[in-house]
């Protein structure tokens, strides 16, 4: 039992789902009640598919191509430097007529991936259920307390809906630049300290 709690915090404060339905917030600001829950259902469900990714053959996948754990996090904190720095100096779009084109893209990018299942997410994973110390039974256990931690993400993203309607539009549109500035120096800080560690340097 104290392996799945220990399990079930290090996933949550990965995930960090306050500040993914931040980003929700942020981006489906002019969107319809019906989407915003749409966009809430997919982007779940699209972070549990990579997620089950990552814990069946990510390991594989990483140790094949030789990719360390400093490349993901630049690379994680390059792609959320870049949708950041998007937050801050554009206005978001709805969907293209409210089509289902429009909310899968929006629950893929940017709140599957990065927001929800970003590099850390990936990486912890794939560590809690690493192939060289965890059978198939704790993996399976493992991919359990994913899935608990991805329903406490979709019940605060479905909750950031009425934080929506109080703030109004003007509110959504401020906060989605604060979130951005956040957000771009998470990104710097991710990017910053890996870089540190491979040459050495002490901690930002």
């Amino acid at each position: 039992m104290g392996h799945l709690v220990s399990d079930f915090i290090t996933l949550l404060v990965v995930v960090d789902p306050l500040a993914a339905s931040s980003v929700f917030l942020a981006v489906t600001a002019g969107v319809t009640a019906p989407a915003k829950r749409r966009i809430a259902t997919l982007a779940v469900l699209f972070a549990l598919g990579v997620c089950l990714f990552f814990i069946v053959v990510g390991q594989i996948i990483i140790e094949a191509m030789g990719i360390s754990l400093r490349a993901f996090q630049i690379a994680g904190g390059i792609v959320l430097f870049l949708f950041a720095a998007s937050m801050i100096l554009s206005d978001p779009k709805e969907p293209a007529g409210g089509g289902d084109g429009g909310v899968a893209s929006l629950a893929v990018y940017p709140l599957a991936i990065p927001a929800i299942a970003g590099p850390g997410t990936m990486l912890t994973v794939m560590l809690l259920t690493d192939n060289d110390r965890y059978g198939v039974a704790d993996q399976a256990i493992t991919t359990g307390v994913v899935v608990a931690v991805l329903v406490v993400q979709y019940v605060l993203l479905l909750a950031a809906e009425p934080v929506s309607r109080v703030i109004g539009r003007s509110g959504a549109s401020i906060l989605r630049r604060v979130m951005g500035m956040i957000l771009a120096s998470v990104a710097v800080n991710a990017v910053l300290t890996a870089l540190g560690s491979w040459i050495g340097l002490p901690k930002v």
